[in-house]
């Protein structure tokens, strides 16, 4: 989107001098030139050698070889994934798409994306890191390895480094910053895995069974939209797999689980008395499951099917450790947390070596914002995986704007010390907070430490302004504040603290203590109760995701808040079961989400790390309040701030609209752009699209689905029509400057132009066009070129060149046909215009898709929240809503269904009505506006094209629509008679339109 200058802190690179910028005396300040992005910077660094190994040696070696550097375990991560980036960039520019190397399958769904990425009118579109995440892992299974020794090298040294970290699965890592949207990543995986195996079931490339492995509930829940049954399915909620395609979908296997079903069960539960009864003086006995008992409890649906595919979303808890390996020794909190972390991963990755022992795992794709080995791994702290193959980093999503833009401390008004206090809050304040008593006395909130109290008060006061804003700007929900402590103890300290808490006097009476933030109370001001609706809750992340019960002291913490929730789904009507962790999970994990139980939760006190994959979007403030050690947990506790709360574009610069996230406590990140204003971002109302079915299935309309067309030629002689072609216009702007200015530092000038070249005879120039036209589109059945009709193609072309059908602008001349993408266009004209006996019949004819030929209305179904959008008259159109890109459709829409011979009509977005045609040598679709059902006695379909400005492109859609995809379509069978019609008048599409349909159903009736 946009770019700011920053400084960068604790980077592990050294940029080059040439990227700083330099004060006014020439010195480089800590700002780096903002046009180079971080990774540009990365890819001009200096590259690491590798140390080449004879064959035959340790895996370790393996890594050298594949370009990584072994010595203090610092992997070259970065070079490789530019190197292989960089490949990716040169496959992706190649235009045609048959030169892809691709199936047929992955091609359809590329082009897809593209598309859909393009649309301004799509709710979410593809974000490019999305979509480049993507293309390297299809590059990496379709391209490469048809590239030779070049392509090869790639996979030789990703399987190197699995060799080392992951001897029994083959993995390859994607890194994506929070909020640029992994789910759509998985979703785009998932379609191109499923559909190629589905249409491919011979190909051992592909599979249709996916096991998508989370850390925890609160993600596996929400991945259900993975699902291609889910109602609310990515694959048609945000249009990434086309409609024709979705039954095939629906074929996929997928299951999706949290770690933590791998753990193996008990088979026969016994008390310990009984079991050591049962066991005597035997060996031990064996209740827990087997291994092929637990795959068959989690992933049933999966067995049979051949090898899977693997999806691990926060794929950084998931690693074998490495042994022999001497690692920094911890204390305390960070020694206890590489544990639990060790213990997770251990699980984690035993669980996915099962599952290819016991079913077989062709890949895993690792998904993750910081990809990175965790303390307590055997490797260094923060590393890069070294199976990362796609990187866009926190700082890209920040710098490309799709992120909110985080804001940290960078002075203060203290006399002493270089970095802000807030900036490492707990540095200042750690050894002074209350230390837990013993028995039932719980230390006093108010004696939190002064510095800790001022920093709430500065950060919660910047919150009210927030807040009122947001209420001012018509946003439903309240914006959300964030503290992330080390423990329960110090969180339920500053929960009490800030919403208040009751305590018991001398006396025996209870008094309740007003909590120093008001917005944040969950008591009342006015007569001391608990608020039904708690505002400020406190969450323990690891105990509720873990699956199982909390335990009796975190119940007994928020037996309060457990009860006040569970009234109130109660009175929602639910007649649920629910457990105290149910409830505490629900809240959760509906913070920011309207009508749901965690609405209007204010602030958020977190045990520990709050989970990964907690979507809340409406996050503004953090306050750590622990150690944060690495950049690895700075970026996953910043990123709990940074999803959007509005992906709109600005009209005005179409780049999204600043979003901001202040942020205290948090070290390791810094960030630094000129004051922006940010007023708060209300989200548009989004509507869903559909057909009315079954009330208005009287007026669906349906339409071939054409892929292409065939030419059934004359054996002797080539005939045209050239009455209804319109002018192929060369100017400057198709083929680049003509006329051309030289002029050095002295001496005269020079003016270039393209005279030479109007000495080429028209004759010949007819000659070269007719030849391409034999060799490149007329060939037999066996390849070989239809020589015989050399001349008559020769005679065609140069009829068109002197009847008037070209013409030159510009300084422009006749011979620049003979550039192979203008001769392209001008053989396809010619094509279309090739007719077939004396009733002058084309001679095209139509190819349709042989998995769904016909498309309909029946089939249109998505979100949208645009704007521009029509609600049509029940009795003309199957659809709820036309979706409009201007006020000229909205018209158009209005006089359609007003003319009395309009039985229907529907606007082609996320129709799929797709028209194939050629420009510059290179296939592309159109998309026309309207399709227009007509009163007449057999099935009439008009259709329409709005356009105000015409271009090149314009007449080519236009003279495809004409000459080839009409007639080829008329000559079907079951499809009715199909017309097309271009409204250009701005101000009247009125006259037009009637011209059109008096026209169409004039040529039925003759």
């Amino acid at each position: 989107m946009s770019f700011f200058e920053h400084p960068i802190l604790n980077s592990p690179y050294t940029v080059p001098a040439e990227h700083w910028e330099l004060d006014t005396s020439g010195r480089p300040t800590d700002r780096i030139i903002p046009s180079r992005r971080r990774s540009d910077l990365i890819s001009a660094m200096p590259k690491a050698k590798s140390v080449k190994k004879s064959g035959g040696q340790q895996a370790e070696l393996g890594l050298n070889e594949a370009g990584l550097e072994t010595q203090e375990m610092a992997y070259n991560v970065t070079e490789f994934v530019n190197d292989l980036r960089s490949q990716v960039d040169s496959w992706r520019a190649l235009p045609n798409p048959n030169d892809w190397r691709v199936t047929p399958t992955t091609q359809r769904l590329l082009q897809h994306w593209r598309a859909i990425q393009q649309d301004e009118s799509q709710t979410i579109r593809p974000f490019f890191c999305q979509l480049e995440a993507v293309e390297t892992a299809i590059f990496l299974a379709e391209v490469a390895p048809k590239m030779g020794p070049r392509g090869k090298r790639f996979r030789t040294r990703l399987e190197a480094a699995n060799a080392e970290a992951n001897p029994d699965l083959f993995r390859v890592a994607m890194k994506l910053a929070t909020g640029a949207g992994k789910t759509t990543v998985m979703a785009m995986l998932i379609a191109w895995q499923t559909l190629n195996a589905v249409r491919s079931p011979n190909s051992k490339s592909y599979s249709r069974g996916f096991l998508i492995v989370t850390p925890g509930i609160t993600i596996r829940d929400r991945l259900r939209v993975l699902l291609p049954n889910d109602a609310e399915n990515y694959y048609m909620r945000i249009n990434l797999v086309p409609t024709d395609l979705m039954q095939d979908m629906q074929k996929a296997k997928i299951v999706l689980t949290n770690y933590h079903a791998f753990k193996l069960r008990e088979t026969l539960q016994l008390a310990k008395g009984t079991r050591s009864a049962l066991q005597g003086h035997g060996s031990q006995l064996k209740t827990l499951e087997s291994e092929g008992q637990m795959i068959k409890r989690v992933m049933p649906e999966l067995m049979g099917l051949g090898k899977i595919n693997v999806i691990n979303d926060e794929a950084h808890h998931c690693y074998r450790e490495r042994a022999n390996t001497e690692t920094e020794r911890l204390k305390g909190d960070e020694r206890k947390e590489a544990e639990e972390n060790a213990e997770a991963a251990r699980l984690w990755i035993s669980g996915l070596e099962a599952a290819k022992r016991q079913i077989g795992v062709q890949i895993v794709y690792d998904l993750s914002a910081t990809p990175f080995f965790l303390a307590g791994s055997g490797w260094v702290e923060g590393t890069l995986f070294p199976w990362v193959v796609s990187d866009f980093s926190l700082m890209d999503a920040i710098e490309c704007g799709i992120v909110k833009l985080p804001r940290v401390p960078v002075a203060d008004n203290l006399p002493s010390g270089e970095v802000p206090l807030y900036r490492d809050l707990w540095k200042e304040i750690g050894k002074k907070m209350p230390k837990k008593a013993r028995g039932k006395t719980k230390p006093n909130p108010q004696s939190l430490p002064i510095p800790l109290k001022t920093a709430i008060d500065a950060l919660y006061g910047h919150y009210e302004k927030t807040f009122k804003l947001w209420q001012q700007g018509g946003v439903q929900i309240p914006p959300v504040f964030i503290v992330v402590c080390n423990n329960t103890t110090n969180s339920e300290l500053l929960r009490d603290y800030m919403s208040g808490y009751e305590r018991e006097n001398p006396d025996g009476t209870i008094e309740v203590v007003h909590g120093k933030c008001p917005l944040f109370a969950n008591f009342s001001t006015t007569d001391d109760e608990r608020l039904p609706r708690p505002r400020t809750v406190l969450i323990d992340s690891a105990t509720l995701e873990a699956g199982g019960d909390i335990d009796k002291s975190f119940r007994d913490a928020h037996a309060d808040e457990i009860e006040a929730f569970r009234r109130e789904q109660a009175e929602r009507g639910s007649s649920e079961d629910l457990t105290d962790a149910d409830i505490l999970r629900e809240v959760m994990n509906t913070v920011g989400k309207k009508d749901r139980l965690g609405e209007q939760v204010r602030c958020v006190v977190s045990v520990s790390m709050l989970t990964e994959g907690w979507d809340a979007n409406n996050v503004t403030h953090i306050l750590g309040l622990r150690a944060f050690g690495t950049q690895l947990i700075c970026e996953q506790v910043i990123g709990r701030a940074l999803r959007r709360l509005s992906y709109d574009l600005d009209p005005d610069t179409k780049l999204f609209r600043t979003e901001y996230a202040d942020i205290m406590g948090i070290d390791g990140l810094n960030f630094s752009d000129q004051p922006r204003v940010a007023p708060p971002q209300k989200p548009r109302d989004v509507i869903q699209v559909r057909a009315m079915s079954p009330e208005r299935d009287n007026l669906e309309i349906t339409f071939p689905r054409v892929q292409g067309y065939v030419a059934d030629l004359p054996s002797e002689k080539l005939e045209v029509d050239f009455s209804k072609t319109e002018p192929y216009v060369l100017t400057p702007e198709k083929v680049a400057a003509t006329v051309v200015t030289m002029q050095g530092i002295i001496g005269e000038s020079e003016k270039l132009n393209l005279d030479y070249l109007k000495t080429a005879r028209l004759s010949t120039i007819a000659y070269n066009v007719a030849k391409h036209m034999i060799f490149e589109k007329l060939r037999d059945e066996n390849g070989a070129p239809k020589m015989h009709l050399l001349m008559p193609a020769k005679r065609i072309v140069l009829q068109w060149l002197k009847e008037g059908h070209f013409v030159c602008k510009g300084d422009t001349v006749p011979a620049q046909l003979l550039y192979r993408e203008l001769a392209d266009e001008v053989c396809d004209i010619i094509f279309g215009a090739l007719i077939e006996g004396p009733r002058g019949d084309s001679i095209l004819r139509a190819v349709l898709d042989p998995y769904q030929p016909e498309g309909s209305t029946m089939g249109v179904h998505f979100n949208t929240s645009v704007a521009t959008r029509y609600s049509p008259r029940p009795d003309r159109s199957h659809l709820n809503w036309i979706i409009t890109d201007s006020d000229w459709e909205d018209k158009l829409a209005a006089r359609i269904e007003d003319h009395p011979k309009v039985l229907a009509y529907a606007k082609n977005h996320n129709l799929g009505f797709e028209v194939p045609y050629l420009r510059e040598g290179e296939p592309h679709v159109y998309r026309p506006d309207f399709l227009i059902r007509l009163d007449a006695p057999e099935p009439v379909t008009l259709v329409i094209e709005v356009k105000g400005f015409r271009g090149h492109d314009a007449m080519l859609k236009a003279e495809t629509m004409r000459n080839k995809w009409i007639p080829a379509v008329n000559r079907l069978d079951g499809f009715g008679r199909w017309g097309f019609a271009e409204l250009r008048s701005a101000h009247d599409f009125g006259p037009d339109l009637d011209t059109a349909i008096e026209e169409m159903l004039g040529a039925v009736s003759a």
